[in-house]
């Protein structure tokens, strides 16, 4: 957490100034001070701050430091509350410490903000804290091994994390969800031994009457490609193919802490896609909760099936008004955009904007994909009414139109995460190798954004 300044002593000075090569530390004129530059004058953003705060406090941490003061003047001049949460959310992340199951003992830091003249400093430094909590929450979820992390034990630890912060739970088990006909969503999660588990989160800030807006998160604990198997490559780190779940479950715990008013819901389908005797193959033709039929063409594109059920069951059962679903998909967006933006698509241009917003203000980039009526041939086979892998490339385009088939008329955007879920070489200065935590702090913010 970081904290207004007040007078307690600390080890190191830190300090923030215009001009130079942005990002770049040196040390200052007295002991233990630290100054990062933040290159032109009226260029300074608050991407550049995040990044500039973590770069600092890792900085100060290599020299052994465990806490500093950081004279926040340069961000609130320039960009006044949002230069102060930028910050605070660039100081926190940094902090992150990946969970692990060997010995270690955690070294504290505090961190300390001066010359953070704006209005309600403190209360901003709280919500940013809480953000960077449920960021936090969500990598480690996403950096559990398979073992660790089930879909019975993702659905225990978040239910546990949401009744902390007074958000309502209901997780339904297979009986549950094979009687609301989500063939879609078994047929991948009765390809393993561990059953499947729909999480449900509903935070009711809003108006009573107000319809929620749905978040649904991809949740495959491990993903094994199924009988279109994975080379040993691919799957080492297919335990983070639940990471669109972890980042819904983290948004919809920072609404509620944060006590945000607007109603809004986590749909999280956690499976594992394993081989058995009772896994699904290519050429089935299989049933969804919408009443569409799917005919399978790979066994590895099997996050947009338990979506589609997932989707079906927001606007259905939990009356959504509008949807999200955000996943880590499909490899091609990720050998497209690489590791620097999610690629997304919509149905609804004005929903979009808010998104766009939304973005703005976390920092996270988002790549607009087309859907031109010539795409859909793409997703169509004579043998159903949809085949869930492309019939000639533009697999990322594809795979968005599979899911959007299921949207219904409600405001739609997809979001897929599978080039920016994780960093392999440390991302960011904010961001750790491992889980990035990508789609929280977005979704936080359009959903802030539609309460306002």
């Amino acid at each position: 957490m970081v904290r207004l300044w007040n007078q307690e002593s600390v080890q190191w000075k830190i300090g923030l100034q215009a001009g130079g090569e942005a990002l770049s530390c040196r040390m200052g004129g007295e002991p233990r001070q630290l100054l990062v530059e933040l290159g032109e004058t009226g260029k300074v953003t608050a991407e550049l701050l995040r990044r500039a705060a973590a770069k600092a406090v890792k900085s100060v941490q290599q020299f052994g430091g465990e806490s500093a003061v950081l004279d926040a003047a340069a961000a609130a001049e320039a960009l006044g509350a949002d230069g102060l949460t930028a910050l605070a959310q660039g100081a926190g992340l940094a902090q992150y410490q990946r969970e692990t199951w060997k010995e270690r003992q955690d070294k504290p830091f505090a961190l300390y903000l001066t010359g953070a003249d704006v209005e309600n400093a403190q209360a901003l430094l709280d919500e940013a804290a809480v953000l960077v909590k449920s960021i936090c929450f969500a990598r480690d979820l996403t950096n559990r091994p398979a073992n660790k992390l089930t879909p019975v034990l993702m659905a225990e630890c978040v239910a546990e994390a949401a009744q902390k912060v007074s958000v309502e739970v209901q997780t339904l088990d297979e009986n549950e969800t094979r009687a609301l006909g989500m063939e879609a969503y078994h047929a991948v999660g009765d390809s393993s031994a561990n059953p499947p588990r729909l999480i449900v989160l509903r935070w009711k800030g809003g108006r009573p009457e107000q319809a929620p807006i749905a978040l649904v998160g991809k949740g495959v604990c491990f993903d094994s490609g199924g009988y279109c198997l994975k080379g040993r490559a691919g799957m080492e780190h297919m335990n983070g193919d639940m990471g669109g779940g972890a980042a819904v479950c983290g948004a919809i715990l920072a609404l509620a802490e944060n006590k945000v008013p607007v109603n809004a819901v986590a749909v999280v389908p956690a499976v594992e896609n394993r081989i058995s005797d009772s896994s699904f193959l290519p050429s089935f033709v299989i049933g969804s909760m919408a009443g569409k039929t799917i005919e399978i063409g790979n066994t590895d594109a099997e996050g947009r099936l338990i979506l589609v059920d997932a989707i079906t069951y927001a606007i259905r059962k939990e009356n959504a008004a509008k949807v999200v679903d955000i996943a880590t998909l499909t490899g091609a967006i990720a050998q497209m955009l690489g590791g620097v933006a999610s690629g997304s698509m919509s149905n609804d241009d004005a929903f979009y904007a808010e998104l766009e917003t939304a973005a703005a203000r976390s920092g996270e980039k988002f790549w607009r994909m087309p859907d031109f009526p010539e795409y859909k041939k793409l997703i169509e086979t004579p043998a159903a009414d949809l085949r869930n892998t492309t019939n000639g490339g533009a697999g990322a385009i594809a795979a968005a139109l599979f899911i959007g088939a299921f949207a219904e008329d409600k405001p739609w955007i997809h979001l897929d995460i599978a080039g920016t879920g994780s960093a392999k070489d440390g991302g960011k200065e904010y961001q750790a190798k491992g889980a990035t935590g990508v789609g929280v702090a977005t979704l936080y913010e359009l959903c802030k954004g539609m309460a306002q």
